[in-house]
């Protein structure tokens, strides 16, 4: 590969993520009603994004999913323990819908409306740790795409996601460690998050991988083209959706919440 083949998409991979930043940084400065409603929708594509890697379903199917999913994430957070039932829907209609693939399909839809809920919580505790945790997937996503392409080098799990490599992971482990420090240190995040940055990290970058999986046994490239120079929604999220996860059962585990 080239040095020009190598960077090829760079230009437009920018102009999408600074767009993508942009329109993040309005929605988590407004929070309240507009920040959830922005997750809603987002979840709502990128559940719509994954009916679409199965036998082809109709359009019909594809848009009740995602409407349902939008739907049911914009109640849930006022209904304490069945807002979290309520996720099981369009979870339940991935089961019954879909054929091919349909219980890793309904599991990652599960993943999806989870994370899709933490952020709104997580949101709802303040701007601060949203915004590290944003942080946090983007540089060390950023980190590790500077890296892998400079280096290159030992792929990290070249059977499911090729264009990985441990050069690019260490580096963004790095990156989100140093992220967590800068905010700990600003005495936005508590230093037990920020000693934890680089295992969340790295659950987003498992995020990212579990996605290319997926896409890998439908035959896909992206999810969708939505996003020129990144593919689809699901594929510019997955990582922030990993990471989410993680940050959830961490706190389960450390202090009892989700």
């Amino acid at each position: 590969m080239t040095t020009t083949d190598r960077w090829a998409d760079l230009r437009v991979r920018v102009v999408s993520a600074a767009v993508l930043i942009v329109l993040a940084c309005v929605e988590i400065w407004l929070g309240g009603i507009f920040f959830r409603a922005a997750v809603a929708v987002l979840v709502a594509v990128m559940i719509w994004e994954l009916a679409g890697l199965t036998d082809a379903p109709s359009a019909a199917i594809r848009l009740g999913l995602g409407g349902l999913a939008a739907l049911c994430l914009w109640l849930a957070p006022g209904l304490g323990a069945w807002g979290w039932l309520l996720l099981l829907l369009p979870v339940a209609g991935f089961a019954v819908t879909l054929r091919r693939n349909a219980g890793l399909l309904a599991a990652y839809a599960l993943a999806l409306m989870v994370a899709g809920l933490g952020f709104m919580t997580l949101r709802g505790h303040g701007a601060g740790m949203f915004v590290w945790l944003v942080v946090l997937v983007v540089v060390s996503d950023s980190l590790g795409y500077f890296a892998g392409r400079s280096f290159g080098g030992p792929k990290f799990w070249p059977q499911i996601s090729p264009k990985k490599t441990w050069a690019g992971t260490v580096a963004g482990w790095c990156g989100a460690g140093v992220v967590g420090l800068v905010f700990a240190a600003a005495g936005v995040v508590p230093m037990a998050y920020a000693l934890l940055s680089p295992l969340i990290a790295f659950a987003g970058q498992m995020g990212d991988i579990a996605e290319s999986w997926i896409k890998r046994r439908a035959g896909a490239k992206d999810s969708s083209n939505l996003i020129p120079g990144h593919g689809g929604v699901l594929d510019r999220f997955d990582a922030l959706v990993g990471a989410m996860l993680a940050l959830q059962l961490l706190g389960l585990m450390m202090d009892g919440t989700v």
